[in-house]
Protein backbone atom coordinates (compact mmCIF):
# COMPACT_ATOMS: atom_id res chain seq x y z
CA UNK A 1 0.00 0.00 0.00
CA UNK A 2 2.93 2.35 0.75
CA UNK A 3 4.31 1.73 -2.74
CA UNK A 4 0.89 2.41 -4.28
CA UNK A 5 0.52 5.65 -2.29
CA UNK A 6 4.01 6.76 -3.35
CA UNK A 7 3.11 6.06 -6.97
CA UNK A 8 -0.31 7.75 -7.15
CA UNK A 9 -0.19 10.52 -4.51
CA UNK A 10 2.27 12.93 -6.26
CA UNK A 11 0.14 13.03 -9.43
CA UNK A 12 -3.04 13.40 -7.38
CA UNK A 13 -1.62 16.38 -5.46
CA UNK A 14 -0.28 18.10 -8.59
CA UNK A 15 -3.60 17.70 -10.42
CA UNK A 16 -5.66 18.72 -7.36
CA UNK A 17 -3.59 21.90 -6.90
CA UNK A 18 -3.91 22.73 -10.60
CA UNK A 19 -7.69 22.25 -10.60
CA UNK A 20 -8.25 24.11 -7.34
CA UNK A 21 -6.23 27.20 -8.19
CA UNK A 22 -5.68 27.49 -11.97
CA UNK A 23 -7.89 25.32 -14.20
CA UNK A 24 -11.62 25.19 -13.39
CA UNK A 25 -13.33 21.76 -13.56
CA UNK A 26 -16.69 20.69 -12.18
CA UNK A 27 -16.88 19.77 -8.48
CA UNK A 28 -18.43 16.40 -9.35
CA UNK A 29 -15.54 15.52 -11.66
CA UNK A 30 -13.00 16.60 -9.04
CA UNK A 31 -14.64 14.50 -6.32
CA UNK A 32 -14.87 11.55 -8.72
CA UNK A 33 -11.14 11.92 -9.43
CA UNK A 34 -10.27 11.86 -5.71
CA UNK A 35 -12.43 8.77 -5.11
CA UNK A 36 -10.87 7.14 -8.17
CA UNK A 37 -7.39 7.92 -6.80
CA UNK A 38 -8.20 6.14 -3.51
CA UNK A 39 -9.59 3.13 -5.42
CA UNK A 40 -6.48 3.01 -7.59
CA UNK A 41 -4.19 3.09 -4.53
CA UNK A 42 -6.10 0.27 -2.80
CA UNK A 43 -6.42 -1.66 -6.06
CA UNK A 44 -2.71 -1.36 -6.92
CA UNK A 45 -1.76 -2.45 -3.40
CA UNK A 46 -3.97 -5.56 -3.47
CA UNK A 47 -3.00 -6.32 -7.06
CA UNK A 48 0.72 -6.17 -6.22
CA UNK A 49 0.25 -8.57 -3.30
CA UNK A 50 -1.69 -10.93 -5.54
CA UNK A 51 0.85 -10.69 -8.35
CA UNK A 52 3.72 -11.54 -5.97
CA UNK A 53 1.96 -14.43 -4.20
CA UNK A 54 0.13 -15.89 -7.20
CA UNK A 55 1.24 -14.86 -10.70
CA UNK A 56 4.99 -14.93 -10.03
CA UNK A 57 4.67 -18.28 -8.24
CA UNK A 58 2.57 -19.78 -11.04
CA UNK A 59 5.15 -18.64 -13.60
CA UNK A 60 8.04 -20.00 -11.55
CA UNK A 61 6.42 -23.39 -10.89
CA UNK A 62 5.27 -23.89 -14.48
CA UNK A 63 8.62 -22.73 -15.89
CA UNK A 64 10.55 -25.15 -13.67
CA UNK A 65 8.17 -28.01 -14.49
CA UNK A 66 8.37 -27.34 -18.23
CA UNK A 67 12.16 -27.52 -18.17
CA UNK A 68 12.15 -30.91 -16.50
CA UNK A 69 10.27 -32.43 -19.44
CA UNK A 70 13.03 -31.25 -21.82
CA UNK A 71 10.46 -31.46 -24.64
CA UNK A 72 10.90 -28.48 -26.93
CA UNK A 73 7.45 -28.74 -28.51
CA UNK A 74 5.71 -28.80 -25.14
CA UNK A 75 7.76 -25.85 -23.84
CA UNK A 76 6.85 -23.77 -26.91
CA UNK A 77 3.15 -24.70 -26.80
CA UNK A 78 2.83 -23.89 -23.10
CA UNK A 79 4.76 -20.64 -23.59
CA UNK A 80 2.31 -19.51 -26.27
CA UNK A 81 -0.76 -20.40 -24.19
CA UNK A 82 0.64 -18.71 -21.09
CA UNK A 83 1.72 -15.61 -23.02
CA UNK A 84 -1.78 -15.15 -24.41
CA UNK A 85 -3.53 -15.89 -21.09
CA UNK A 86 -1.42 -13.59 -18.93
CA UNK A 87 -1.55 -10.68 -21.39
CA UNK A 88 -5.36 -10.72 -21.55
CA UNK A 89 -5.38 -9.93 -17.80
CA UNK A 90 -2.81 -7.09 -18.03
CA UNK A 91 -4.46 -3.96 -16.51
CA UNK A 92 -2.47 -1.46 -18.61
CA UNK A 93 -3.62 -3.20 -21.81
CA UNK A 94 -7.24 -3.12 -20.61
CA UNK A 95 -6.98 0.65 -20.09
CA UNK A 96 -5.33 1.25 -23.48
CA UNK A 97 -7.86 -0.89 -25.35
CA UNK A 98 -10.73 0.99 -23.68
CA UNK A 99 -9.32 4.36 -24.77
CA UNK A 100 -8.40 3.50 -28.38
CA UNK A 101 -10.96 4.85 -30.87
CA UNK A 102 -11.87 3.06 -34.11
CA UNK A 103 -10.64 -0.40 -32.98
CA UNK A 104 -12.86 -2.89 -31.14
CA UNK A 105 -11.57 -3.52 -27.61
CA UNK A 106 -11.76 -7.32 -27.84
CA UNK A 107 -10.04 -7.37 -31.24
CA UNK A 108 -7.16 -5.22 -29.97
CA UNK A 109 -6.66 -7.24 -26.75
CA UNK A 110 -6.74 -10.53 -28.68
CA UNK A 111 -4.27 -9.27 -31.31
CA UNK A 112 -1.82 -7.99 -28.69
CA UNK A 113 -2.10 -11.20 -26.62
CA UNK A 114 -1.36 -13.41 -29.64
CA UNK A 115 1.67 -11.22 -30.42
CA UNK A 116 3.00 -11.70 -26.89
CA UNK A 117 2.36 -15.47 -27.06
CA UNK A 118 4.31 -15.84 -30.32
CA UNK A 119 7.26 -13.81 -29.08
CA UNK A 120 7.33 -15.60 -25.74
CA UNK A 121 7.90 -18.78 -27.78
CA UNK A 122 10.69 -17.01 -29.67
CA UNK A 123 12.16 -15.86 -26.34
CA UNK A 124 12.26 -19.44 -25.07
CA UNK A 125 14.09 -20.54 -28.21
CA UNK A 126 16.61 -17.74 -27.69
CA UNK A 127 17.29 -18.85 -24.11
CA UNK A 128 17.53 -22.55 -24.98
CA UNK A 129 19.85 -22.03 -27.95
CA UNK A 130 21.80 -19.06 -26.52
CA UNK A 131 21.07 -16.74 -29.46
CA UNK A 132 22.58 -13.23 -28.91
CA UNK A 133 19.81 -10.79 -28.01
CA UNK A 134 21.26 -7.82 -29.90
CA UNK A 135 21.02 -9.56 -33.29
CA UNK A 136 17.42 -10.60 -32.65
CA UNK A 137 16.53 -7.04 -31.66
CA UNK A 138 18.16 -5.61 -34.80
CA UNK A 139 16.30 -8.07 -37.08
CA UNK A 140 12.88 -7.70 -35.46
CA UNK A 141 13.02 -3.92 -35.16
CA UNK A 142 14.05 -3.72 -38.82
CA UNK A 143 10.87 -5.66 -39.63
CA UNK A 144 8.88 -3.33 -37.33
CA UNK A 145 10.02 -0.18 -39.13
CA UNK A 146 9.54 -1.70 -42.60
CA UNK A 147 5.94 -2.57 -41.66
CA UNK A 148 5.50 0.85 -40.02
CA UNK A 149 6.45 2.57 -43.27
CA UNK A 150 3.76 0.60 -45.13
CA UNK A 151 0.99 0.52 -42.53
CA UNK A 152 -2.07 2.69 -41.91
CA UNK A 153 -0.97 5.79 -39.97
CA UNK A 154 -3.92 5.38 -37.57
CA UNK A 155 -2.43 2.09 -36.34
CA UNK A 156 1.14 3.32 -36.04
CA UNK A 157 1.11 5.03 -32.64
CA UNK A 158 -1.32 2.49 -31.15
CA UNK A 159 1.00 -0.33 -32.23
CA UNK A 160 4.03 1.19 -30.48
CA UNK A 161 1.92 1.90 -27.38
CA UNK A 162 0.75 -1.73 -27.34
CA UNK A 163 4.34 -2.84 -26.95
CA UNK A 164 4.73 -0.57 -23.92
CA UNK A 165 1.55 -1.47 -22.04
CA UNK A 166 1.88 -5.25 -22.33
CA UNK A 167 4.98 -5.23 -20.16
CA UNK A 168 3.07 -4.22 -17.04
CA UNK A 169 2.69 -5.39 -13.43
CA UNK A 170 0.90 -8.62 -14.41
CA UNK A 171 3.04 -9.74 -17.34
CA UNK A 172 6.58 -8.83 -16.25
CA UNK A 173 6.84 -10.86 -13.00
CA UNK A 174 5.23 -13.87 -14.68
CA UNK A 175 7.35 -14.09 -17.82
CA UNK A 176 10.55 -13.20 -15.95
CA UNK A 177 9.91 -16.12 -13.57
CA UNK A 178 9.17 -18.32 -16.58
CA UNK A 179 12.45 -17.29 -18.23
CA UNK A 180 14.54 -18.05 -15.13
CA UNK A 181 12.98 -21.51 -14.97
CA UNK A 182 13.71 -22.27 -18.62
CA UNK A 183 17.26 -20.84 -18.39
CA UNK A 184 17.99 -23.39 -15.64
CA UNK A 185 18.23 -26.07 -18.35
CA UNK A 186 21.55 -24.58 -19.41
CA UNK A 187 24.58 -24.81 -17.16
CA UNK A 188 26.90 -22.34 -18.92
CA UNK A 189 28.00 -19.06 -17.39
CA UNK A 190 25.73 -16.93 -19.61
CA UNK A 191 22.50 -18.75 -18.74
CA UNK A 192 21.54 -16.31 -15.98
CA UNK A 193 22.11 -13.18 -18.09
CA UNK A 194 20.19 -14.76 -21.00
CA UNK A 195 17.12 -14.99 -18.78
CA UNK A 196 16.96 -11.20 -19.17
CA UNK A 197 15.53 -9.95 -22.44
CA UNK A 198 12.17 -11.72 -22.34
CA UNK A 199 10.33 -8.47 -21.73
CA UNK A 200 12.31 -6.84 -24.55
CA UNK A 201 11.25 -9.44 -27.12
CA UNK A 202 7.68 -9.73 -25.80
CA UNK A 203 7.33 -5.97 -26.34
CA UNK A 204 8.02 -6.42 -30.07
CA UNK A 205 5.26 -9.01 -30.59
CA UNK A 206 2.33 -6.64 -29.95
CA UNK A 207 3.86 -3.94 -32.20
CA UNK A 208 4.12 -6.33 -35.15
CA UNK A 209 0.69 -7.86 -34.44
CA UNK A 210 -1.12 -4.48 -34.35
CA UNK A 211 0.73 -3.24 -37.45
CA UNK A 212 -0.35 -6.43 -39.24
CA UNK A 213 -3.92 -5.85 -37.98
CA UNK A 214 -3.87 -2.49 -39.73
CA UNK A 215 -3.66 -4.22 -43.13
CA UNK A 216 -6.86 -6.24 -42.61
CA UNK A 217 -9.00 -4.34 -40.09
CA UNK A 218 -11.40 -1.64 -41.29
CA UNK A 219 -11.71 1.30 -38.90
CA UNK A 220 -14.63 3.68 -38.52
CA UNK A 221 -13.25 7.16 -39.23
CA UNK A 222 -16.37 8.77 -37.74
CA UNK A 223 -15.24 7.95 -34.19
CA UNK A 224 -13.04 10.55 -32.49
CA UNK A 225 -12.55 9.03 -29.06
CA UNK A 226 -14.01 6.19 -27.06
CA UNK A 227 -13.02 7.77 -23.75
CA UNK A 228 -16.21 8.41 -21.80
CA UNK A 229 -16.02 11.51 -19.61
CA UNK A 230 -18.14 10.99 -16.51
CA UNK A 231 -19.68 14.24 -15.24
CA UNK A 232 -21.72 13.98 -12.01
CA UNK A 233 -24.10 16.72 -10.91
CA UNK A 234 -24.90 15.31 -7.45
CA UNK A 235 -23.21 13.08 -4.89
CA UNK A 236 -25.93 10.44 -5.41
CA UNK A 237 -25.25 10.38 -9.15
CA UNK A 238 -21.55 9.97 -8.36
CA UNK A 239 -22.23 7.03 -6.05
CA UNK A 240 -24.50 5.40 -8.61
CA UNK A 241 -21.85 5.87 -11.28
CA UNK A 242 -19.32 3.84 -9.30
CA UNK A 243 -21.85 1.22 -8.18
CA UNK A 244 -23.08 0.68 -11.73
CA UNK A 245 -19.53 0.35 -13.03
CA UNK A 246 -18.44 -2.26 -10.45
CA UNK A 247 -20.46 -5.25 -11.81
CA UNK A 248 -19.24 -4.50 -15.35
CA UNK A 249 -15.58 -4.61 -14.34
CA UNK A 250 -16.12 -7.59 -12.04
CA UNK A 251 -17.31 -9.54 -15.07
CA UNK A 252 -14.50 -8.27 -17.34
CA UNK A 253 -11.77 -9.08 -14.82
CA UNK A 254 -13.24 -12.52 -14.12
CA UNK A 255 -13.13 -13.32 -17.84
CA UNK A 256 -9.57 -11.94 -18.09
CA UNK A 257 -8.21 -13.99 -15.16
CA UNK A 258 -10.17 -17.16 -15.91
CA UNK A 259 -7.83 -18.57 -18.63
CA UNK A 260 -4.64 -18.35 -16.55
CA UNK A 261 -6.39 -19.61 -13.41
CA UNK A 262 -7.98 -22.54 -15.27
CA UNK A 263 -4.62 -23.41 -16.83
CA UNK A 264 -2.98 -23.40 -13.40
CA UNK A 265 -5.65 -25.68 -11.90
CA UNK A 266 -5.29 -28.10 -14.83
CA UNK A 267 -1.50 -28.06 -14.47
CA UNK A 268 -1.85 -28.63 -10.72
CA UNK A 269 -4.04 -31.72 -11.23
CA UNK A 270 -1.95 -33.26 -14.01
CA UNK A 271 1.65 -32.42 -13.19
CA UNK A 272 2.39 -29.77 -10.56
CA UNK A 273 0.71 -31.36 -7.50
CA UNK A 274 1.64 -28.60 -5.04
CA UNK A 275 1.10 -29.27 -1.35
CA UNK A 276 -1.91 -27.76 0.43
CA UNK A 277 -0.19 -24.70 1.93
CA UNK A 278 1.54 -23.29 -1.21
CA UNK A 279 -1.56 -24.14 -3.27
CA UNK A 280 -3.81 -22.16 -0.91
CA UNK A 281 -1.36 -19.24 -0.95
CA UNK A 282 -1.69 -19.07 -4.73
CA UNK A 283 -5.50 -19.28 -4.55
CA UNK A 284 -5.56 -16.41 -2.03
CA UNK A 285 -3.15 -14.48 -4.25
CA UNK A 286 -5.50 -14.89 -7.22
CA UNK A 287 -8.36 -13.50 -5.10
CA UNK A 288 -6.21 -10.48 -4.14
CA UNK A 289 -5.33 -10.00 -7.81
CA UNK A 290 -9.00 -10.13 -8.80
CA UNK A 291 -10.22 -7.65 -6.16
CA UNK A 292 -7.29 -5.30 -6.80
CA UNK A 293 -7.81 -5.33 -10.55
CA UNK A 294 -11.56 -4.63 -10.21
CA UNK A 295 -10.92 -1.64 -7.93
CA UNK A 296 -8.08 -0.39 -10.15
CA UNK A 297 -10.07 -0.48 -13.40
CA UNK A 298 -13.21 1.00 -11.80
CA UNK A 299 -11.25 3.89 -10.28
CA UNK A 300 -9.39 4.52 -13.54
CA UNK A 301 -12.35 4.44 -15.91
CA UNK A 302 -14.93 6.25 -13.77
CA UNK A 303 -12.86 9.04 -12.22
CA UNK A 304 -9.14 9.12 -12.90
CA UNK A 305 -8.91 9.09 -16.70
CA UNK A 306 -11.90 11.42 -17.10
CA UNK A 307 -10.20 14.27 -15.25
CA UNK A 308 -6.97 13.73 -17.21
CA UNK A 309 -8.92 14.10 -20.46
CA UNK A 310 -10.85 17.20 -19.28
CA UNK A 311 -7.71 18.81 -17.79
CA UNK A 312 -5.80 18.46 -21.07
CA UNK A 313 -8.63 20.13 -23.01
CA UNK A 314 -9.08 22.87 -20.40
CA UNK A 315 -5.38 23.80 -20.54
CA UNK A 316 -5.59 24.24 -24.32
CA UNK A 317 -8.71 26.41 -24.09
CA UNK A 318 -7.32 28.59 -21.28
CA UNK A 319 -4.40 31.00 -21.27
CA UNK A 320 -2.24 28.28 -19.69
CA UNK A 321 -1.42 26.40 -22.90
CA UNK A 322 2.27 27.13 -22.33
CA UNK A 323 2.05 25.07 -19.12
CA UNK A 324 1.34 21.79 -20.94
CA UNK A 325 4.94 20.77 -21.71
CA UNK A 326 6.56 21.64 -18.33
CA UNK A 327 3.57 20.16 -16.47
CA UNK A 328 3.85 16.89 -18.39
CA UNK A 329 7.60 16.78 -17.70
CA UNK A 330 7.00 17.37 -13.98
CA UNK A 331 4.43 14.57 -13.82
CA UNK A 332 6.77 12.31 -15.80
CA UNK A 333 9.51 12.92 -13.24
CA UNK A 334 7.27 11.83 -10.36
CA UNK A 335 5.70 8.93 -12.25
CA UNK A 336 9.04 7.21 -12.84
CA UNK A 337 10.60 8.06 -9.48
CA UNK A 338 7.60 6.59 -7.65
CA UNK A 339 7.31 3.43 -9.79
CA UNK A 340 8.07 0.46 -7.47
CA UNK A 341 9.58 -1.68 -10.25
CA UNK A 342 12.12 1.05 -11.03
CA UNK A 343 13.73 0.61 -7.62
CA UNK A 344 14.19 -3.12 -8.36
CA UNK A 345 15.78 -2.24 -11.71
CA UNK A 346 18.12 0.26 -10.06
CA UNK A 347 19.36 -2.39 -7.62
CA UNK A 348 19.99 -4.83 -10.47
CA UNK A 349 22.09 -2.30 -12.37
CA UNK A 350 24.06 -1.39 -9.23
CA UNK A 351 24.87 -5.06 -8.61
CA UNK A 352 25.82 -5.75 -12.24
CA UNK A 353 28.11 -2.72 -12.40
CA UNK A 354 29.81 -3.69 -9.10
CA UNK A 355 28.76 -0.35 -7.64
CA UNK A 356 30.11 1.75 -10.53
CA UNK A 357 26.52 2.96 -11.12
CA UNK A 358 24.74 3.82 -7.88
CA UNK A 359 21.01 3.50 -7.37
CA UNK A 360 20.79 7.27 -6.96
CA UNK A 361 22.56 7.93 -10.28
CA UNK A 362 20.41 5.39 -12.10
CA UNK A 363 17.21 6.78 -10.59
CA UNK A 364 18.15 10.36 -11.49
CA UNK A 365 19.01 9.36 -15.06
CA UNK A 366 15.68 7.58 -15.53
CA UNK A 367 13.75 10.52 -14.06
CA UNK A 368 15.44 12.91 -16.51
CA UNK A 369 14.79 10.49 -19.39
CA UNK A 370 11.07 10.06 -18.67
CA UNK A 371 10.57 13.78 -18.05
CA UNK A 372 12.17 14.36 -21.45
CA UNK A 373 9.98 11.69 -23.04
CA UNK A 374 6.84 13.36 -21.68
CA UNK A 375 7.98 16.74 -23.01
CA UNK A 376 8.64 15.29 -26.48
CA UNK A 377 5.27 13.51 -26.39
CA UNK A 378 3.50 16.82 -25.70
CA UNK A 379 5.40 18.46 -28.58
CA UNK A 380 4.06 15.64 -30.80
CA UNK A 381 0.50 16.21 -29.58
CA UNK A 382 0.67 19.97 -30.12
CA UNK A 383 2.37 19.86 -33.53
CA UNK A 384 1.18 16.56 -35.06
CA UNK A 385 4.71 15.40 -35.95
CA UNK A 386 4.77 11.71 -36.95
CA UNK A 387 5.97 9.35 -34.23
CA UNK A 388 8.48 7.84 -36.68
CA UNK A 389 10.57 11.05 -36.49
CA UNK A 390 11.20 10.15 -32.84
CA UNK A 391 11.12 6.35 -32.82
CA UNK A 392 13.48 5.66 -35.73
CA UNK A 393 16.41 7.81 -34.43
CA UNK A 394 15.77 6.58 -30.87
CA UNK A 395 15.90 2.91 -31.79
CA UNK A 396 18.85 3.40 -34.14
CA UNK A 397 20.80 4.87 -31.20
CA UNK A 398 19.59 2.15 -28.82
CA UNK A 399 20.44 -0.72 -31.19
CA UNK A 400 23.77 0.88 -32.09
CA UNK A 401 24.73 1.06 -28.41
CA UNK A 402 23.95 -2.67 -28.09
CA UNK A 403 27.19 -3.42 -29.99
CA UNK A 404 29.36 -1.45 -27.56
CA UNK A 405 28.02 -2.32 -24.09
CA UNK A 406 27.95 -5.63 -22.20
CA UNK A 407 25.07 -7.86 -23.41
CA UNK A 408 23.45 -7.97 -19.97
CA UNK A 409 23.07 -4.19 -19.94
CA UNK A 410 21.41 -4.33 -23.37
CA UNK A 411 18.93 -6.92 -22.10
CA UNK A 412 18.17 -4.94 -18.94
CA UNK A 413 17.87 -1.69 -20.93
CA UNK A 414 15.24 -3.14 -23.24
CA UNK A 415 13.47 -4.76 -20.27
CA UNK A 416 13.52 -1.36 -18.52
CA UNK A 417 11.27 0.10 -21.21
CA UNK A 418 8.43 -2.01 -19.86
CA UNK A 419 9.21 -0.96 -16.30
CA UNK A 420 9.12 2.73 -17.17
CA UNK A 421 5.73 2.65 -18.87
CA UNK A 422 3.82 1.85 -15.67
CA UNK A 423 0.11 2.08 -14.80
CA UNK A 424 -0.06 5.87 -14.38
CA UNK A 425 1.25 6.50 -17.90
CA UNK A 426 -1.68 4.66 -19.49
CA UNK A 427 -4.32 5.74 -16.97
CA UNK A 428 -3.67 9.48 -16.69
CA UNK A 429 -1.01 10.80 -19.07
CA UNK A 430 -2.53 9.15 -22.18
CA UNK A 431 -6.05 10.58 -21.52
CA UNK A 432 -4.36 13.92 -20.76
CA UNK A 433 -2.76 13.84 -24.23
CA UNK A 434 -6.07 12.76 -25.80
CA UNK A 435 -7.84 15.74 -24.24
CA UNK A 436 -5.21 18.13 -25.63
CA UNK A 437 -5.38 16.58 -29.10
CA UNK A 438 -9.19 16.74 -29.20
CA UNK A 439 -9.23 20.38 -28.01
CA UNK A 440 -6.82 21.56 -30.73
CA UNK A 441 -8.65 19.56 -33.41
CA UNK A 442 -5.84 17.04 -33.93
CA UNK A 443 -6.00 13.35 -34.81
CA UNK A 444 -6.10 11.39 -31.53
CA UNK A 445 -4.97 8.16 -33.18
CA UNK A 446 -1.80 9.62 -34.69
CA UNK A 447 -0.96 12.45 -32.27
CA UNK A 448 -1.99 11.43 -28.72
CA UNK A 449 -1.25 7.72 -28.94
CA UNK A 450 2.47 7.01 -28.99
CA UNK A 451 3.02 8.62 -25.57
CA UNK A 452 3.51 5.24 -23.87
CA UNK A 453 5.93 4.24 -26.64
CA UNK A 454 8.01 7.38 -26.07
CA UNK A 455 8.25 6.58 -22.36
CA UNK A 456 9.21 2.97 -23.11
CA UNK A 457 11.94 4.02 -25.57
CA UNK A 458 14.00 6.38 -23.42
CA UNK A 459 15.42 3.80 -20.92
CA UNK A 460 16.79 1.78 -23.86
CA UNK A 461 19.27 4.58 -24.39
CA UNK A 462 19.92 5.74 -20.82
CA UNK A 463 20.55 2.31 -19.27
CA UNK A 464 23.00 1.40 -22.04
CA UNK A 465 24.79 4.73 -21.62
CA UNK A 466 25.11 3.86 -17.94
CA UNK A 467 26.47 0.46 -19.00
CA UNK A 468 29.08 2.16 -21.20
CA UNK A 469 30.18 4.36 -18.31
CA UNK A 470 30.39 1.29 -16.06
CA UNK A 471 32.55 -0.54 -18.62
CA UNK A 472 34.91 2.42 -18.97
CA UNK A 473 35.28 2.74 -15.20
CA UNK A 474 35.90 -0.95 -14.67
CA UNK A 475 38.35 -1.03 -17.58
CA UNK A 476 40.63 1.47 -15.83
CA UNK A 477 40.91 -0.76 -12.78
CA UNK A 478 43.21 -3.68 -13.59
CA UNK A 479 43.56 -6.90 -11.62
CA UNK A 480 47.09 -5.88 -10.59
CA UNK A 481 45.73 -2.64 -9.09
CA UNK A 482 43.32 -4.65 -6.94
CA UNK A 483 45.78 -7.34 -5.79
CA UNK A 484 48.54 -4.81 -4.98
CA UNK A 485 46.44 -3.46 -2.11
CA UNK A 486 46.98 -6.70 -0.16
CA UNK A 487 50.00 -8.35 1.46
CA UNK A 488 51.28 -11.68 0.12
CA UNK A 489 50.05 -13.63 3.16
CA UNK A 490 46.72 -11.81 3.58
CA UNK A 491 43.41 -13.58 2.95
CA UNK A 492 41.47 -11.68 0.31
CA UNK A 493 37.71 -11.47 0.77
CA UNK A 494 36.50 -11.31 -2.84
CA UNK A 495 33.22 -9.53 -2.05
CA UNK A 496 35.25 -6.73 -0.43
CA UNK A 497 37.32 -6.40 -3.60
CA UNK A 498 34.22 -6.01 -5.73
Amino acid sequence: MKEAVASVLPITLIVAALCLFLVPVSSGLMLSFLIGSVMIIVGMGLFTIGSDTAMTQIGSHIGAKMTKTRKLGLILLLSFILGVAITVAEPDLQVLATNVPNIDKTVLITTVSVGVGIFLMISMLRILFAVPLKWMLVVFYAVVFILAALSDQDFLSVAFDSGGVTTGPMTVPFIMALGVGVASIRSDENAKSDSFGLVALCSIGPILAVLALGFIYETNPGDTSTLIVNEFETSVALGKGYLEALPEYMGEVAMALLPIFAFFLLFQLISLKLKKRPFLRIIIGVIFTYVGLVLFLTGVNVGFSSLGYVLGGALVESSLKWLIIPLAMLMGWFIISAEPAVHVLNKQVTELSAGAISEKTMGLTLSIAIAGAMGLAMIRVLTGISILWFMIPGYVIALGLAFFVPPTFTAIAFDAGGVASGPLTATFMLPFAMGISTAIGGNVMTDAFGLVAMVAMMPLITVQVMGSISTLKSGKKTAQDIVSRFEDDEIIELWEVV
